[in-house]
Protein backbone atom coordinates (compact mmCIF):
# COMPACT_ATOMS: atom_id res chain seq x y z
CA UNK A 1 0.00 0.00 0.00
CA UNK A 2 1.38 3.37 -1.03
CA UNK A 3 -1.10 5.57 0.87
CA UNK A 4 -3.56 5.38 3.76
CA UNK A 5 -6.67 3.53 2.61
CA UNK A 6 -9.75 5.75 2.36
CA UNK A 7 -13.28 4.35 2.53
CA UNK A 8 -15.80 6.41 0.56
CA UNK A 9 -18.90 5.93 -1.55
CA UNK A 10 -18.54 5.15 -5.25
CA UNK A 11 -20.83 7.53 -7.11
CA UNK A 12 -19.51 8.30 -10.60
CA UNK A 13 -19.74 6.09 -13.66
CA UNK A 14 -15.96 5.68 -13.68
CA UNK A 15 -15.92 4.64 -10.01
CA UNK A 16 -18.72 2.13 -10.53
CA UNK A 17 -17.04 0.78 -13.67
CA UNK A 18 -13.91 0.17 -11.59
CA UNK A 19 -16.07 -1.99 -9.26
CA UNK A 20 -17.08 -4.14 -12.23
CA UNK A 21 -13.45 -4.57 -13.28
CA UNK A 22 -12.49 -5.53 -9.73
CA UNK A 23 -15.14 -8.26 -9.85
CA UNK A 24 -13.43 -9.66 -12.96
CA UNK A 25 -10.02 -9.54 -11.33
CA UNK A 26 -10.99 -11.01 -7.94
CA UNK A 27 -13.79 -13.49 -8.62
CA UNK A 28 -12.88 -14.68 -12.14
CA UNK A 29 -16.60 -15.16 -12.85
CA UNK A 30 -18.19 -15.53 -16.28
CA UNK A 31 -19.13 -12.10 -17.61
CA UNK A 32 -22.85 -12.90 -17.37
CA UNK A 33 -22.56 -13.36 -13.58
CA UNK A 34 -20.96 -9.97 -12.86
CA UNK A 35 -23.00 -7.14 -11.38
CA UNK A 36 -22.86 -4.52 -14.17
CA UNK A 37 -22.68 -0.75 -13.85
CA UNK A 38 -26.43 -0.48 -14.46
CA UNK A 39 -27.10 -2.72 -11.45
CA UNK A 40 -24.90 -0.52 -9.26
CA UNK A 41 -26.62 2.64 -10.52
CA UNK A 42 -30.09 1.18 -9.91
CA UNK A 43 -29.02 0.07 -6.43
CA UNK A 44 -27.90 3.60 -5.56
CA UNK A 45 -31.10 5.17 -6.85
CA UNK A 46 -33.21 2.62 -4.97
CA UNK A 47 -31.64 3.59 -1.65
CA UNK A 48 -28.56 1.39 -1.54
CA UNK A 49 -24.90 2.25 -1.92
CA UNK A 50 -21.47 0.99 -2.93
CA UNK A 51 -18.55 1.76 -0.65
CA UNK A 52 -15.07 1.68 -2.12
CA UNK A 53 -11.63 1.33 -0.54
CA UNK A 54 -9.13 3.63 -2.24
CA UNK A 55 -5.35 3.74 -2.29
CA UNK A 56 -5.11 7.35 -3.51
CA UNK A 57 -7.31 7.18 -6.65
CA UNK A 58 -6.98 3.42 -7.15
CA UNK A 59 -10.00 1.31 -6.19
CA UNK A 60 -8.71 -1.70 -4.24
CA UNK A 61 -11.96 -2.99 -2.73
CA UNK A 62 -15.70 -2.43 -2.50
CA UNK A 63 -18.85 -3.63 -0.79
CA UNK A 64 -22.28 -3.46 -2.43
CA UNK A 65 -25.34 -2.78 -0.23
CA UNK A 66 -28.72 -3.52 -1.81
CA UNK A 67 -31.84 -2.00 -0.17
CA UNK A 68 -34.23 -4.56 1.29
CA UNK A 69 -37.22 -4.97 3.58
CA UNK A 70 -36.81 -7.87 6.01
CA UNK A 71 -38.20 -8.79 9.41
CA UNK A 72 -40.73 -5.99 9.03
CA UNK A 73 -38.16 -3.23 8.69
CA UNK A 74 -35.74 -1.56 6.29
CA UNK A 75 -32.58 -3.58 5.87
CA UNK A 76 -29.65 -4.14 3.53
CA UNK A 77 -28.61 -7.19 1.56
CA UNK A 78 -24.83 -7.17 1.23
CA UNK A 79 -24.48 -8.67 -2.22
CA UNK A 80 -20.69 -8.84 -2.49
CA UNK A 81 -17.44 -7.70 -0.94
CA UNK A 82 -14.27 -7.75 -3.04
CA UNK A 83 -10.66 -6.80 -2.25
CA UNK A 84 -7.84 -6.70 -4.79
CA UNK A 85 -5.56 -9.71 -4.34
CA UNK A 86 -2.56 -7.41 -3.81
CA UNK A 87 -4.34 -5.76 -0.89
CA UNK A 88 -5.76 -8.78 0.91
CA UNK A 89 -4.75 -9.61 4.51
CA UNK A 90 -4.46 -5.89 5.37
CA UNK A 91 -7.86 -5.63 7.06
CA UNK A 92 -9.48 -3.80 4.15
CA UNK A 93 -12.46 -6.16 4.02
CA UNK A 94 -13.12 -5.45 7.70
CA UNK A 95 -12.89 -1.70 7.16
CA UNK A 96 -15.39 -1.93 4.32
CA UNK A 97 -17.84 -3.88 6.46
CA UNK A 98 -17.55 -1.51 9.42
CA UNK A 99 -17.99 1.39 7.02
CA UNK A 100 -21.09 -0.35 5.72
CA UNK A 101 -22.43 -0.63 9.29
CA UNK A 102 -21.76 3.03 10.01
CA UNK A 103 -23.51 4.16 6.83
CA UNK A 104 -26.47 1.83 7.50
CA UNK A 105 -26.95 3.21 11.02
CA UNK A 106 -26.81 6.75 9.66
CA UNK A 107 -29.66 5.76 7.32
CA UNK A 108 -31.66 4.27 10.20
CA UNK A 109 -30.97 0.66 9.18
CA UNK A 110 -30.08 -1.86 11.88
CA UNK A 111 -29.93 -5.19 10.02
CA UNK A 112 -27.75 -6.50 7.18
CA UNK A 113 -27.80 -9.97 5.66
CA UNK A 114 -25.55 -11.84 3.22
CA UNK A 115 -24.55 -15.35 2.22
CA UNK A 116 -21.28 -17.23 2.56
CA UNK A 117 -20.05 -20.76 2.00
CA UNK A 118 -20.35 -22.85 5.18
CA UNK A 119 -17.29 -24.91 4.26
CA UNK A 120 -14.78 -22.02 4.22
CA UNK A 121 -13.29 -21.49 7.66
CA UNK A 122 -11.67 -18.11 6.97
CA UNK A 123 -14.98 -16.55 5.93
CA UNK A 124 -16.78 -18.15 8.87
CA UNK A 125 -14.28 -16.76 11.39
CA UNK A 126 -14.42 -13.31 9.81
CA UNK A 127 -18.22 -13.15 9.78
CA UNK A 128 -18.92 -14.60 13.23
CA UNK A 129 -15.91 -13.56 15.27
CA UNK A 130 -14.59 -10.41 13.61
CA UNK A 131 -17.96 -8.88 12.71
CA UNK A 132 -20.27 -10.53 15.24
CA UNK A 133 -22.81 -11.90 12.77
CA UNK A 134 -24.86 -14.98 13.61
CA UNK A 135 -26.25 -17.82 11.48
CA UNK A 136 -29.70 -19.37 11.82
CA UNK A 137 -30.54 -20.22 8.21
CA UNK A 138 -28.98 -22.74 5.80
CA UNK A 139 -29.95 -22.75 2.12
CA UNK A 140 -29.32 -25.86 0.01
CA UNK A 141 -27.91 -25.30 -3.50
CA UNK A 142 -28.69 -21.57 -3.36
CA UNK A 143 -27.21 -20.64 -6.77
CA UNK A 144 -27.43 -24.04 -8.47
CA UNK A 145 -24.82 -26.74 -8.94
CA UNK A 146 -21.19 -25.67 -9.30
CA UNK A 147 -19.08 -28.06 -11.33
CA UNK A 148 -15.50 -28.83 -10.31
CA UNK A 149 -13.17 -30.87 -12.47
CA UNK A 150 -11.41 -33.65 -10.60
CA UNK A 151 -8.69 -35.84 -12.18
CA UNK A 152 -10.36 -37.60 -15.08
CA UNK A 153 -13.95 -36.70 -14.19
CA UNK A 154 -16.38 -33.90 -13.46
CA UNK A 155 -18.00 -33.70 -10.02
CA UNK A 156 -20.93 -31.40 -9.23
CA UNK A 157 -20.94 -29.58 -5.89
CA UNK A 158 -24.09 -27.88 -4.69
CA UNK A 159 -23.80 -24.16 -3.91
CA UNK A 160 -24.96 -24.47 -0.29
CA UNK A 161 -24.92 -21.20 1.66
CA UNK A 162 -25.32 -19.93 5.19
CA UNK A 163 -26.97 -16.57 5.76
CA UNK A 164 -24.95 -14.20 7.91
CA UNK A 165 -27.32 -12.08 9.97
CA UNK A 166 -25.74 -8.86 11.19
CA UNK A 167 -27.71 -7.20 13.95
CA UNK A 168 -25.89 -3.88 13.96
CA UNK A 169 -26.78 -2.89 17.50
CA UNK A 170 -26.32 -6.24 19.24
CA UNK A 171 -24.03 -6.20 22.27
CA UNK A 172 -21.41 -8.29 20.48
CA UNK A 173 -21.38 -6.12 17.35
CA UNK A 174 -21.18 -2.92 19.38
CA UNK A 175 -18.26 -4.30 21.39
CA UNK A 176 -16.36 -5.43 18.30
CA UNK A 177 -17.04 -2.11 16.54
CA UNK A 178 -15.41 -0.36 19.50
CA UNK A 179 -12.36 -2.63 19.27
CA UNK A 180 -13.30 -4.50 22.45
CA UNK A 181 -13.37 -8.24 23.11
CA UNK A 182 -16.68 -9.99 23.60
CA UNK A 183 -17.17 -13.10 25.73
CA UNK A 184 -20.08 -15.29 24.71
CA UNK A 185 -21.93 -16.30 27.86
CA UNK A 186 -24.18 -18.88 26.22
CA UNK A 187 -22.95 -22.44 26.55
CA UNK A 188 -22.11 -24.27 23.33
CA UNK A 189 -24.72 -26.96 22.72
CA UNK A 190 -22.97 -28.60 19.77
CA UNK A 191 -20.10 -28.02 17.35
CA UNK A 192 -20.15 -28.41 13.58
CA UNK A 193 -16.64 -29.24 12.47
CA UNK A 194 -15.48 -28.28 8.97
CA UNK A 195 -12.24 -28.75 7.07
CA UNK A 196 -9.35 -26.27 7.48
CA UNK A 197 -8.91 -25.84 3.71
CA UNK A 198 -11.94 -26.51 1.52
CA UNK A 199 -10.30 -25.64 -1.80
CA UNK A 200 -7.38 -28.00 -1.13
CA UNK A 201 -9.81 -30.83 -0.41
CA UNK A 202 -11.79 -30.14 -3.60
CA UNK A 203 -8.61 -30.19 -5.69
CA UNK A 204 -7.28 -33.33 -4.01
CA UNK A 205 -10.48 -35.39 -3.79
CA UNK A 206 -13.71 -33.86 -5.11
CA UNK A 207 -15.77 -36.90 -4.12
CA UNK A 208 -14.54 -36.63 -0.52
CA UNK A 209 -15.43 -32.93 -0.64
CA UNK A 210 -18.96 -33.84 -1.76
CA UNK A 211 -19.27 -36.32 1.13
CA UNK A 212 -18.13 -33.71 3.63
CA UNK A 213 -20.51 -31.14 2.18
CA UNK A 214 -23.45 -33.50 2.71
CA UNK A 215 -22.33 -34.22 6.29
CA UNK A 216 -22.01 -30.53 7.14
CA UNK A 217 -25.39 -29.80 5.54
CA UNK A 218 -27.09 -32.50 7.62
CA UNK A 219 -25.49 -31.32 10.86
CA UNK A 220 -26.56 -27.73 10.23
CA UNK A 221 -30.10 -28.76 9.33
CA UNK A 222 -30.38 -30.81 12.52
CA UNK A 223 -28.92 -28.08 14.73
CA UNK A 224 -31.08 -25.33 13.25
CA UNK A 225 -34.20 -27.48 13.46
CA UNK A 226 -33.43 -27.89 17.18
CA UNK A 227 -33.47 -24.11 17.57
CA UNK A 228 -29.71 -23.63 17.79
CA UNK A 229 -27.92 -20.58 16.40
CA UNK A 230 -24.33 -20.24 15.23
CA UNK A 231 -22.89 -17.47 17.40
CA UNK A 232 -19.18 -18.25 17.26
CA UNK A 233 -16.44 -20.00 15.32
CA UNK A 234 -13.34 -21.72 16.65
CA UNK A 235 -10.19 -21.47 14.57
CA UNK A 236 -8.13 -24.64 14.65
CA UNK A 237 -5.50 -25.97 12.20
CA UNK A 238 -7.09 -29.43 12.26
CA UNK A 239 -10.74 -29.11 13.34
CA UNK A 240 -12.21 -25.61 12.94
CA UNK A 241 -15.83 -25.54 14.07
CA UNK A 242 -19.01 -23.51 14.31
CA UNK A 243 -20.19 -23.10 17.90
CA UNK A 244 -23.95 -23.60 18.07
CA UNK A 245 -25.88 -22.27 21.09
CA UNK A 246 -29.44 -21.75 22.22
Amino acid sequence: MQNPIEIRECTTLDELSACVQLQRDVFALPEVELSPVRHLIVTKNAGGFTLGAYDAERLVGFVLSVPAFMRGERALYSHMTAVDTEYQSYGIGGRLKWGQRQRALQDGIKYIKWTFEPVKSRNAYFNLEKLGAIVSEYEVNFYGVDYTTAPGKKVGLASDRLFAEWHLESEKVKALAAGEKYLEERETATEIVIMPDWLELVERDAEAAFTQQIRIRGEFQAALAAGLVGRGFRRDPERPAYLMTK
